[in-house]
């Protein structure tokens, strides 16, 4: 199974106001094992940058005014994701964002591009984390700490570095009993694991017949035998603390 995690950073945090990607980050995982391929790349958005999300991941304007415009790297992007499943946190957000470049996109080439979902199936860990621990705060942030994620280079936002850490918080979220049972077929008198929801779904096998195996008579006396030799000792340990 491939699967790519998935972070952007904005210029701000509404498309309406006409707020762009301006940095995308993935990372690869092939079988819950990270492969070492990524894609990243900084964006010029041709606007300026919100002091409040400049505050969230410090990337400036003028630090980006030399980057690439994303249909530089549309097409790059969307091979990489062409066919994975996409892991996210809070999925809406970032997808809506991508979405929106990729409409911006079909208008400068006058050509339709793809949107992530018709390319991808997606994953939102938001979603999966409020299902696990209803009540409690989800944030990536919290999330390492309950997973116990290593997330102290984390000063400020950045997307690759995020979808680092989502990758190893994803994993602990979903290993375990969840992990062994991912292929489970849905035969009669059974249930698919959900391994999206984090549940774990005990399968019952009406035709499952385990083999029983008897002692033999000689078997049974050894086993006898052993026992009583076990009775000894311990009432010699218990005499000897009695008497000392």
């Amino acid at each position: 199974m491939r699967q790519i995690v998935l972070d952007t950073e904005t210029t701000g945090l509404e498309i309406s106001d006409g707020h762009r990607v301006i940095e995308i980050g993935c990372v690869e995982l092939i079988n819950r094992r990270l492969t070492g391929r990524h894609f990243h790349q900084y964006i010029n958005p041709q606007r300026e940058v919100d002091p409040g999300a400049m505050e969230v991941h410090g990337i400036s304007s003028e630090f980006l005014q030399d980057k690439p415009l994303f249909s530089a790297v549309a097409d790059e992007f969307l091979e990489f994701i062409e066919g994975a499943e996409l892991i996210i946190h809070n999925a809406p957000f970032d997808i809506g964002f991508l979405d929106y470049e990729l409409r911006l996109e079909s208008e400068r080439r006058a050509a339709s591009m793809p949107t992530v979902e018709s390319l991808c199936g997606v994953i939102d860990t938001l979603v999966m984390a409020r299902r696990k621990h209803p009540g409690q705060r989800n944030t990536l942030d919290a999330l390492c700490t309950r997973y116990d994620v290593d997330n102290s280079s984390r000063d400020l936002h950045g997307a690759l570095l995020d979808s680092e850490i989502l990758a190893d918080v994803y994993l602990a979220m979903t290993g375990g009993q969840t992990a062994l049972t991912l292929q489970s077929e849905n035969r009669e008198g059974g249930e698919q694991s959900n391994w999206v929801t984090g549940e774990i779904v005990r399968v019952q096998r009406a035709d499952l017949s385990l083999p029983v195996v008897h002692a033999s008579a000689d078997e049974s006396q050894a086993h006898e035998a052993y026992l009583d030799l076990l009775d000894e000792k311990s009432e010699g340990a218990l005499w000897r603390r009695v008497t000392h």
